[in-house]
């Protein structure tokens, strides 16, 4: 009998229409546009309107995979929502987003891995597939940013955007799809980058709220350091546990947090830069949904065979790598 590998079958997406810029964000902190662009590489990013919750991206962005691919809706197993902006606290958005699309046979949960969401719901669908019993899981990357950031604090406001992109993954017995993958967390740097107010330990109250505790914040230095290092040390590694050298690997598709992170990744991995798929400066940081858009916007270039390697690194800390051969022709 044949391994089994979960494959990426189709991919979709969506962006909300309102765009802000560098320029907009310089009327509003003390910024500008050269200071960012050069720090980050982010332009531009995308706001959903107030009011909006991340499910209706993510139904978006899935809808947008069940109209190409022509899905039975009721064919799908398991929705996967990727995400740190849920629509409420104590229910999936999964949930919600598997009985808007018709999926009324599938089952559906969170995964909250902040900006490795989409990575560690790539190691979870591809269990499920690889047990058999699931056939057709939609995996979603979705996150509403805005929701979450002060637009007074000029160290996060410039970075972050939203948006959702979503996957189809299916059995593969070709020997394409994921091949490998390399994930770690390190929960003892969880202050670096949190939201301080809505859990359990500090629940929300007036008090909070005045000192904008339910708001990210992020300490930009040690977390840009702890980012470059295990992002490029897992992407590092899966090339050398896979046996691949710089010339195997067709693209590096690298959750888009920070240019110079991921031209650090790059630089370790020996990829020359045409091999390096980005669109940060179009989106900003979209958390668990940069990966997926990456797939989205580039899906054309992909060629069946070729070697991809996702990398992320995310609050927790939560870090990795993962290996996989591209199943499809578009």
């Amino acid at each position: 009998m044949k391994k089994i590998n979960a494959s990426i079958t189709a991919v979709g997406s969506f962006l909300p229409q309102t765009v802000l810029s560098n320029l907009d964000l310089e009327k509003i902190v003390d910024t500008n546009d050269e200071w960012i662009t050069t720090r980050t590489g982010i332009k531009e990013r995308r706001i959903l309107d107030k009011g909006i919750g991340t499910s209706y991206m993510a139904i978006n962005a899935a809808k947008a995979i069940i109209e190409e691919k022509k899905i039975n809706p009721l064919e799908i197993d398991l929705v996967i929502v990727a995400t740190i902006t849920p629509d409420m606290h104590a229910t999936a958005t999964a949930a919600f987003v598997a009985s808007k699309i018709g999926a009324t046979n599938a089952f559906g949960f969170d995964i909250n891995a902040a900006c490795s969401g989409f990575l560690y719901g790539m190691s979870t669908a591809s269990a499920f597939i690889e047990s058999g019993r699931y056939k057709k899981i939609l995996l979603i990357g979705a996150d509403k940013m805005s929701s979450i950031v002060d637009y007074t604090d000029r160290n996060t406001c410039i970075i972050f955007g939203d948006g959702a992109g979503a996957v189809l993954i299916e059995p593969n017995s070709e020997g394409l799809g994921v091949q490998d993958e390399y994930l770690r967390s390190d929960g003892n740097n969880r202050d670096l980058l949190r939201i301080e107010a809505g859990g359990s330990q500090t629940p929300i109250t007036v008090e909070a709220v005045n000192e904008k505790k339910h708001f990210i914040y992020q300490d930009g230095k040690n977390v840009f350091k702890h980012a470059v290092s295990n992002m490029a040390d897992a992407s590092e590694k899966i090339m050398t546990r896979n046996g691949l050298n710089n010339t195997d690997v067709n693209f590096l598709v690298a959750h888009q947090a920070n240019k110079r992170i991921i031209d650090a990744t790059s630089h370790r991995m020996g990829i020359v830069d045409e091999k390096v798929l980005m669109n940060i400066h179009r989106y900003g940081n979209t958390t668990a949904a940069t990966i997926p858009l990456i797939l989205s916007d580039y899906e054309s270039k992909f060629k069946k065979g070729d070697n991809i390697i996702f990398a992320s690194f995310g609050a927790g800390f939560t870090w990795g790598a993962m290996f996989l051969k591209w199943a499809y022709n578009h």
